[in-house]
């Protein structure tokens, strides 16, 4: 990653940005949550120190995600030298907002199919930064990895959204992979906060032994309204973030979140340092996370193999 942009430090792309002595102003445009940890130290190692030479603008839809348009909009009128997007409707949020100030995404959806870049290798506008698409075929690998957790499962539904192409995609990897496995898989297709009652309703009716929760902004913002679901019906669960199972769900398996934030910040630093971001390839991730809580566990009265807990990157007790 350190050496993605070699050779690619031409004029900058925000003049304003190379001032001897600046304060670089960063926007941080998040669908929930604060600006991260992982963010902020992976910039101090960079050299960057708030209140001295940065200042971080952090905006939070607070999971509300039709004030992300307006949020974007106020970090523009702020003249950030550069905004970070949380979540592929932050991104595209931000890209509506701007085609001047530079965008980097700290996770995002496909973003060729989304009309966020031209192309992976060579960008071509203002936005460059880190997916969160963790290659084809991952949804199988979850599903393997919670039947390798929970033996006796054999009735699977998954709850996702199927307006989302890369979820369209994933549910025929899931699909496979259940074939394989010898599962019966089933689909609840939740689009709106609305749905969530008529999907739960549907998880009891057809007698499903765990769910699979596609990483989406709507379930992530939904997380407590699906783990408490689960603990009243007693379903082992796999989420693709990690925030789920410390909020009690049992198991989670996906790109490391935190590592984007890290790379994002990498990113920051070349285009504060002149870099074009139209030149700067989007890359996907290379770290995966497996994090089980093991009190969730136990309320299930399930025992994980030791081969499974020695593998996991987070054990939560």
């Amino acid at each position: 990653m350190t050496g993605i942009a070699t050779g690619l430090l031409a004029a900058p792309f925000a003049v304003e940005a190379q001032q001897p002595g600046n304060v670089y102003r960063i926007g941080y445009l998040t669908a929930g949550g604060g600006v991260e940890q992982a963010f902020r130290d992976a910039m101090r190692q960079l050299g960057y120190l708030e209140g001295q030479n940065m200042l971080i603008e952090g905006r939070s839809a607070d999971r509300k995600l039709e004030r992300l348009p307006d949020l974007a909009a106020e970090l523009v009128r702020l003249k950030m030298d550069v905004i970070v997007t949380i979540t592929t409707p932050a991104a595209l949020a931000a890209k509506n907002a701007t085609t001047t100030i530079p965008i980097v995404m700290a996770g995002s959806a496909d973003p060729v199919e989304l009309g966020l870049v031209a192309s992976l290798a060579r960008p071509g506008g203002n936005v460059t930064g880190v997916t969160n698409n963790p290659g084809p075929g991952f949804g199988g690998k979850q599903l393997q990895l919670l039947q390798e957790a929970v033996p006796s499962i054999r009735r699977v539904t998954m709850i996702h959204n199927l307006n989302i192409p890369p979820e369209v995609r994933g549910w025929t990897d899931v699909q496979d992979a259940a074939r394989t496995l010898s599962l019966t898989l089933f689909s609840q297709d939740v689009r709106t906060p609305d749905d969530f009652d008529r999907a739960f309703a549907a998880i009891v009716r057809d007698h499903a032994d765990a769910l699979l929760v596609s990483p989406n902004s709507l379930n992530a913002a939904h997380t407590k309204r699906i783990v408490d679901f689960a603990t009243t019906n007693r379903l082992p669960t796999m989420f693709g973030d990690g925030t789920a199972v410390k909020a009690g769900g049992f198991m989670s398996y996906w790109t490391n979140w935190g590592d984007l934030r890290r790379h994002a910040a990498i990113y920051v630093d070349k285009i504060l340092k002149g870099a074009k971001p139209a030149e700067l390839p989007v890359e996907d991730p290379t770290k995966f996370e497996l994090v089980i809580n093991l009190k969730t566990a136990k309320a299930l009265g399930l025992m994980i193999p030791p081969s499974l807990l020695a593998r996991a990157d987070q054990v939560i007790e």
